[in-house]
């Protein structure tokens, strides 16, 4: 594990201010693009996908910046969680305004990320930290994809290549929203002991 560094302005720090800069020019220029696609392809809303797509690839820039250049910091840490969760949430409002999922995946994100955020704070505080879990990362990777694959799939018109893609999208989402659900109560287990001072 590489040491913290106390630079604030490493590589990886700006690549992750870049990107929470560029979630809401992302959302504001999808709105504009919110109708399906008629022809063949929808070029603005295949630019929307794209777009997302290079806004979430970033968070494994970012991260191979810090370990690569030895550049971890307190600051990278507090902020790449908020960008990673802020990635998601836009994304997940944009498709709910879109008609594209229902409202219950995005209350699931929400109200986990606020367990946990609370879990971590009151585990912190008694200077522990609980290392992410592989269910977590399986849960952020899945939800990545099937964002993605929605947004791609409003890029194309109705057919069976787009019911394909919208389709295993959807349940690509399902998987996701199980494994949140699953991450979430996979913490509170192991930060309980801290919780209850047993």
């Amino acid at each position: 594990m590489g040491r913290t560094s106390s630079k604030l302005w490493t590589a990886a720090n700006i690549v992750t201010c870049v990107r929470i800069v560029l979630i809401p020019v992302w959302f504001m220029l999808a709105c504009l693009a919110m109708e399906p696609a008629t022809d063949a392809v929808s070029w603005p809303a295949l630019g929307i996908a794209l777009f997302y797509m290079v806004i979430s690839g970033t968070d494994k820039l970012d991260g191979y910046l810090a370990r690569s250049r030895n550049e971890i910091t307190t600051f990278g840490k507090f902020l790449d969680p908020i960008a990673d969760k802020l990635v998601v949430i836009f994304a997940l409002v944009y498709l709910l305004m879109t008609g594209d999922l229902g409202p219950f995946m995005l209350l699931v994100v929400v109200v986990r990320e606020l367990l946990v955020s609370g879990l971590r704070m009151v585990v912190a505080s008694q200077g522990v930290v609980i290392a992410a879990s592989n269910l977590g990362k399986a849960k952020t990777a899945t939800t990545m994809v099937g964002i993605c694959g929605m947004l791609l799939a409003r890029a194309f018109a109705q057919g069976p290549f787009q019911a394909l893609l919208a389709g295993a999208s959807w349940w690509i989402l399902v998987v996701a929203t199980i494994l949140t659900i699953w991450s979430g109560v996979d913490y509170l287990v192991k930060s309980w002991s801290y919780v209850t001072g047993e």
